[in-house]
């Protein structure tokens, strides 16, 4: 049986000007054929000779063979570059003459010329392979990892209700929750995170700073600067809403208070009733 989209060990059935037509070696319709075109033949090769090739379909639809090697195949993840975004999607650069499409529908964020996504293989309503970025079932959940652990992992979706979902070493399932969304996350992000918990179905939730007598320093830091971005004087304090130290900061209120403790101990701030003083 011929396998769209996978590689496969054919026989040579045919030979012809153009090419030579393949068949599954230990299939019983010898008549299910398809074409490898001449300029991919191996030199030398004769009938009966196996050749090892992929499956997919060519620029008129027809199932066509190549000896060259895809970047993705059906059952596996890939990143792929993006090389254009047209009218029904992106088009991705797998490796093959035939550009894979990306539908738009099959998108979880915005795709861009130029960047990367994440994405699994499969055969549409049409007998064509397509390129999608819902992989969340495809993702394993039986990471090597343990809490505190530092993971590299690919944002390929940020649900603002819920959280960035993360394909650590893009194939383990993982979360940041929306409570640890400190930053700019987007899709299509590669980031280094921390594990803080390893789930009983196996999938990680991560957080991108570290614990919080290690995050102090670095907030401390980090807000000092802040504070002398606006001259010297931050026009608001630890008394301010969670929201809006949030957006200001990325920081908790917690985090924030500790950054300003902090630096109240070591001498660097003054606290007035409503802002923040650099000394």
């Amino acid at each position: 049986m011929l396998r769209l989209g996978e590689r496969q060990s054919l026989e040579i059935v045919k030979i012809v000007d153009f090419g030579v037509y393949l068949a599954d070696p230990a299939g019983h319709d010898r008549e299910e054929k398809v074409l490898l075109p001449g300029k991919q033949v191996p030199p030398g090769v004769k009938l009966r000779d196996i050749v090892d090739v992929f499956l997919y379909r060519d620029s008129s639809d027809r199932m066509i063979a190549t000896t060259a090697q895809s970047k993705l195949v059906i059952g596996q993840l890939a990143r792929l570059k993006v090389k254009q975004v047209g009218k029904i999607g992106a088009f991705l650069d797998w490796g093959l003459e035939k550009d894979l499409l990306l539908p738009f529908k099959e998108q979880l964020g915005r795709v861009r010329a130029g960047e990367e996504c994440l994405v699994k293989l499969y055969v549409d309503k049409s007998k064509r392979l397509c390129a999608s970025m819902d992989i969340y079932h495809d993702l394993a959940c039986d990471s090597p990892y343990q809490k505190d652990d530092k993971v590299t992992g690919f944002i390929y979706e940020v649900n603002p209700e819920l959280g960035a979902f993360v394909a650590v070493d893009d194939c383990y399932s993982a979360m940041i929750p929306k409570k640890e969304m400190y930053g700019k996350l987007v899709t299509g992000q590669e980031i280094t995170a921390r594990v803080t918990e390893v789930k009983p179905d196996g999938k990680l939730s991560l957080s991108v700073r570290e614990k919080a007598y290690l995050q102090m320093e670095t907030d401390a830091e980090k807000l000092l600067a802040m504070i002398e971005e606006y001259d010297g004087v931050l026009p608001f304090n630890d008394k301010a809403s969670p929201e809006l130290i949030r957006r200001e900061t990325q920081m908790s209120k917690n985090e924030f208070k500790r950054a300003v403790g902090n630096l109240l101990k070591a001498g660097k701030i003054e606290i007035a009733e409503n802002t923040i003083h650099a000394r």
